[in-house]
């Protein structure tokens, strides 16, 4: 029995120390990966409603990229919000990119949810390179063409979160 209680011990330790890990590795580790802002990619994508935008050219402003798709039901929560924020803040350049789909089945959608700023991405090759892993992702460039990550998933909070991504990366982060 002595042994048995030893043996339990020690489990519990390791179980322990595995916790202690993830968690140092959650909220000290990761946060600072992602606190480190990388260069925008340089990609062209063909646009609904005029000349191609250039994804990763310098700006004078903070640029929003809104990924979504048609299917996605959080998304169409998200691009009435989304589109009201880029109405209200004309200094602020706010870019749809629709993943996966062509242009047939986005023009429609797009006319349905007013939606203006709408670029494809039809090979997903914007989306690998921005690590979009679901749908909406929010990702703010700010006027160095250096990318910062503001949210992943429905947020009824985004205008708020969007002002405060602006202001705050405006400037550089």
């Amino acid at each position: 029995m002595p042994s048995q209680r030893r043996w339990a011990v020690r489990a519990l330790d390791l179980a322990a120390l595995i916790i202690v890990v993830a968690a140092a590795a959650h909220f000290i580790v990761l946060p600072r990966l992602h606190a480190a802002a990388v260069s925008a990619p340089v990609l062209t994508l063909a646009s609904l409603e005029g000349p191609p935008f250039v994804v990763g050219a310098r700006r004078q402003r903070v640029v929003f990229l809104e990924f979504w798709a048609t299917w996605c039901d959080p998304c169409r929560d998200s691009i009435p919000l989304v589109q009201r924020f880029r109405r209200d803040h004309p200094g602020v350049e706010v870019i749809s990119v629709d993943v996966g789909e062509p242009a047939a089945l986005v023009r429609p959608f797009a006319a349905r949810f007013g939606m203006r700023g709408v670029v494809l991405d039809p090979d997903e090759t914007a989306a690998h390179a921005f690590g979009v892993s679901g749908f909406p992702t929010l990702v703010a460039i700010d006027p160095q063409a250096r990318v910062h990550v503001v949210g992943i998933g429905f947020d009824p909070g985004i205008e708020r979160v969007m002002s405060a991504a602006a202001a705050r990366y405006a400037n550089g982060p």
